[in-house]
């Protein structure tokens, strides 16, 4: 009886801590900016505290670029305000450029609190908001390709990060080691800082059905084109499996960010498909249901911040395979609810592959309970939508 208390307990405290504050934010009526590289991330990864906000009184603003996304936003209740962006380019001018579209959007729609995602809203619109005196907080949701690669950009990079980092009233990391990052190069005071379990899942939305083990076996990874998801190495590593002459399917669900060094070549991706070393799906609107179609979701990044898919692939009670890495290695609990691979190391993943494709339909499914477990206990969006609200609004 004790175990169980110890077990409930925490998550009756988090429920009642939920409800405290959403009861006190009802005599409050705010107009709240939240403020994204794209339309698309607000609308797939944001509704929960859209949704939390609404209910509550405020009004919600979406500041990010047009897409096909930003009228979904508008149908959510939200007021659409397009902004332009260059979110991969390093252009001094634009980034400047970008600094004055915020300062006039924030003078113009005079929001009481704005949330700031993804680095050039980070770093830019929050020297907006404090020029304007509007209060903010930061969520670094990632590093990205420039925390990766050595060089001056880094480092010019690390240097905006400490002086807009002074701001906001609280900056959210997705995981220790990005934060720790951050402390250790002196980016960032202690005291601002707080963890979040990624963007959070709502777990009502994902239901895990009975697992089926299919031939052949299925994996999937799910992810933007670029080369730090590991795309090279899962492709390799089904070349690999593939002379072995193991039974597999290879899917990739994922879409063109953009051309650049750092991109998946056009050409490197039909040479793979053509070969059948993978099956590439395109972009996905409802990856919920290509995950339900699978067997083992995979993701061989080299860094992340919380990993998405990998959260809903467990939400839906499917194992894992994934890198031991940053952001990785929050979700994965090695043997339990999937398997490691090395980062960049081809042999590595082919084996951990290979691996996943020997254990019975029973194992499958075990490792697939216990990662919705650990969605239910540790990455449950309403973890997020409480420690927002309590910097809002207390």
């Amino acid at each position: 009886m004790l175990n169980i208390n110890l077990v409930i307990l925490p998550i009756l405290f988090t429920q009642l801590a939920t409800s405290f504050y959403i009861a006190i934010v009802n005599i409050y009526d705010l107009r709240v900016a939240i403020v994204i590289n794209t339309s698309w991330n607000i609308f797939n990864y944001r509704k929960g505290i859209i949704d939390a906000l609404q209910k509550n009184g405020c009004e919600v603003i979406a500041i990010a670029p047009r897409d096909e996304y930003s009228t979904k936003l508008q149908e959510l209740g939200c007021l659409h305000v397009p902004v332009k962006m260059d979110n991969r380019g390093m252009n001094p001018f634009l980034d400047l450029l970008l600094f004055f579209r915020f300062l006039i959007i924030y003078k113009k729609y005079k929001p009481d609190y704005i949330l700031h995602f993804t680095i050039k809203p980070n770093i830019y619109g929050t020297l907006a908001a404090r020029i304007i005196g509007i209060p903010c907080i930061s969520n670094v949701s990632g590093l990205g390709t420039v925390f990766i690669r050595e060089g001056f950009i880094q480092k010019f990079v690390k240097q905006l990060y400490k002086f807009t980092f002074q701001f906001p009233k609280r900056v959210f990391f997705q995981n220790d080691d990005d934060r720790q990052l951050f402390l250790k190069h002196d980016l960032i005071s202690e005291a601002k800082t707080d963890l979040l379990p990624g963007s959070g899942i709502n777990i009502k939305n994902y239901h895990p059905l009975p697992y089926l083990k299919h031939q052949p076996f299925r994996f999937l990874l799910i992810a933007r084109l670029l080369i730090d998801k590991g795309i090279k190495e899962y492709a390799l590593a089904s070349q690999i499996l593939k002379e072995k002459g193991l039974n597999f399917e290879a899917q990739l669900i994922g879409f063109f960010d953009g051309k650049g060094k750092y991109t998946i070549s056009e050409e490197d991706l039909y040479k793979w498909e053509s070969n059948g070393f993978i099956r590439f799906l395109g972009e996905s609107k409802d990856v919920k249901i290509n995950i339900a179609e699978v067997d083992c979701v995979v993701l061989p990044s080299y860094r992340e911040g919380t990993p998405r898919s990998l959260l809903e692939a467990m939400a839906i009670g499917k194992p894992i395979i994934t890198t031991e890495v940053a952001g990785c290695k929050e979700v994965l609990l090695e043997g339990q609810n999937g398997l490691f691979c090395e980062v960049k190391n081809i042999v590595s993943l082919a084996n951990s592959m290979e691996r996943m494709m020997l254990l019975s339909e029973k194992e499958l499914n075990n490792m697939g309970k216990k990662g919705r477990e650990i969605v239910e206990n540790k990455f449950d969006e309403r973890i997020v939508i409480e420690k927002y609200f309590k910097e809002i609004f207390t």
